[in-house]
């Protein structure tokens, strides 16, 4: 579980084959190792990995052919900087949101508008979870908890403050480039439990009439 504040940007170092569709990926960073053990996790933009090998200088872990598959790792090459963000201790501030690490699916920047040291940016918004993206709700963008400040039928978009732009590889990107999204975690308990209900007949639908009764 991660809060999506990035902690460091690290740098692919290597990407090598380790079988069919699988890579070991080994990351320079700083500071990530402090009090790391093997096994421990760590998203590496936005997505959950495991940590295999790690020195003072890299990290290294192991990417299946499942998460090449849906992430945009099969097109990264050595040099590329990533965001970088060790899993939640239960005595952390939650200083994002709920972060799983389970990224949803790939983006792509659409714009990007500077406004006085601060950005706006735009995204594709896939059809597949259109249902979970609301404004001023939470979304990660290559691990960075940023909330929805415009929305419409096939783009949003997110207001980046100066620091979070510094701080992580939104500076790196440009128009057309992909990203790693996902969804907040709660829309989807919450649709899962108005799904359970609605096939209970003992159980009244959700309506707006009903929210407005118990007001909201």
């Amino acid at each position: 579980m991660f809060t999506g504040i990035i902690e460091e940007i690290g740098t692919i170092a290597t990407m090598t084959s380790i079988g069919e569709n699988q890579v070991a990926l080994s990351v320079k960073c700083r500071s990530i190792q402090d009090d790391m053990k093997l096994g421990d996790s760590v998203a590496v933009n936005g997505i959950c990995l495991t940590v295999v090998k790690f020195d003072s200088a890299n990290v290294t872990f192991e990417i299946s052919s499942e998460t090449i598959r849906h992430s945009t790792f099969a097109n990264q090459k050595t040099g590329a900087r990533v965001n970088l963000e060790r899993a939640l201790k239960l005595n952390d501030r939650l200083g994002g949101h709920i972060v799983q690490g389970h990224v949803d699916c790939v983006s792509k920047v659409k714009a990007i508008r500077e406004l006085g040291g601060f950005f706006e940016i735009d995204f594709e918004l896939p059809a597949e979870i259109k249902k979970y993206v609301v404004q001023k709700g939470s979304i990660t963008i290559d691990g960075i908890s940023l909330t929805i400040a415009g929305l419409a039928d096939s783009w949003f978009r997110v207001a980046v403050i100066p620091h979070t732009y510094e701080q992580t590889v939104l500076k790196d990107r440009s128009i057309g480039d992909t990203v790693h999204l996902e969804t907040d975690v709660i829309a989807r308990y919450i649709e899962r439990m108005l799904f359970e209900d609605s096939k209970d007949s003992s159980k009244a639908p959700i309506t707006k009439e009903f929210l407005k009764k118990h007001g909201f």
